[in-house]
């Protein structure tokens, strides 16, 4: 299986589109269906998804990058994929 951000064959796990850590915050609840809170995508353990999450708050994640086109659409992630592709 290949990382869905960069396309790599590396070790994944699951990256949650809006993070765990929001599930509990009422305005989630409120805005999102539980099915929703547990949308994801598979990507790259070590390099894709600690990156991720070094370059946007939680809270901004789960508000504003909830899609894969959403988050390769921040200047700082689609520039860590391009770089990382090639890696």
């Amino acid at each position: 299986m290949k990382c869905e951000l960069c396309g790599r064959e590396n070790e994944l796990n699951f990256h949650h589109l809006i993070p765990t850590s929001q599930h509990t915050n009422k305005w989630f609840r409120k805005n999102y269906t539980y099915e929703q809170l547990q949308e994801g995508i598979y990507i790259c353990e070590k390099d894709c998804h600690s990156e991720i999450h070094k370059l946007i708050p939680e809270k901004e994640l789960g508000k504003y990058y909830n899609t894969i086109d959403k988050l390769l659409s921040n200047e700082k992630v689609k520039n860590y994929v391009n770089w990382i592709k090639k890696r």
